[in-house]
Order: structure tokens, then sequence, then C-alpha cells
């Protein structure tokens, strides 16, 4: 049997955040429930409190392949390393040459710092790129594969 399944952030500013994994993913706002014209109808329509309107944002797969990704407004901040990270498979696979693998990467990670996201560190392997350790504008580490 097949569960449907999505990914959510625990985060500060669900907007901000949700803008940087659009663009990194090439995700799209989720349209409102059927029957709505906006979130903000849909939020009124069922009762949550107008201060509380900002407190999430919801991306989407726009071809309906990958999960849906939500992003929750908590107090708390970030505190350790992710046990769980998503990997960006932009380089093409171990099968694509060194040189073309790390042009695909450096491009990605130029496009991504300048949305926002810090690279931590670059990993090699027998002295080619292999990935890039990220972390999006809140902390949370990904890689550039």
């Amino acid at each position: 049997m097949h569960t449907s399944w999505g990914l959510t952030f625990d985060c500060a500013n669900p907007a901000k955040l949700a803008a940087f994994w659009a663009d990194a993913l090439g995700y799209v706002e989720a349209e409102p429930p059927d029957g709505y014209e906006s979130w903000n109808a849909w939020l009124k329509d069922n009762g949550v409190p107008k201060k509380e309107w900002n407190d999430a944002a919801y991306l989407v797969d726009p071809a309906d392949q990958g999960p849906t990704l939500s992003f929750l407004k908590v107090a708390e901040s970030k505190t350790a390393k992710n046990r769980v990270h998503l990997d960006l498979k932009v380089g093409g696979g171990r099968h694509q040459s060194a040189k073309k693998r790390r042009s695909r990467i450096e491009k990605a990670v130029d496009r991504l710092t300048k949305a926002g996201a810090k690279v931590e560190r670059e990993v090699e392997q027998d002295g080619n790129l292999d990935h890039v350790i990220m972390t999006d504008p809140e902390g949370n580490e990904f890689c550039v594969v």
C-alpha cells in the first residue's frame, strides 16, 4: 500500500524559508483548497485567528512528482545538526565526468548562495568535487550533489 507523504520544516519565518526552497527546488506555492479564492479566505472561514495567518506556508511540485513541503512557525530556534537532510541532485550522477559534475554543482551552489544559502564545506572524493554541504537561510543543512 502506498502512503502519501510530505516534508515539514519547523522555522521562524515560513514565507521566507518557503521562498528559498521554492527557488531551490522549482516548487510553487500550493493553491488554496477547493472552493476558496485565497488561503486567507480559507483561514478566515476556518476560524484561524488573523495573528496566525503568516504562521505557515505550503509548496508543491508543479509536476506533481515530489512530496509537498510545509513550513510551520515555531518559537524555538534550530539547536543541532539535522538528522535528515535534502540532497539536491544537480550533478547528474557519478557516471558523468568529474568536470561536468563540478560545473553543475558549482552553478547550483552559486545560485543558492545568492538566494540566501551558505556553504559549510566542499567534500571531495578521489580528488574531485563530490558534493557541497550548505545551509538554508535558517541553518538547515542540505547537500548539493
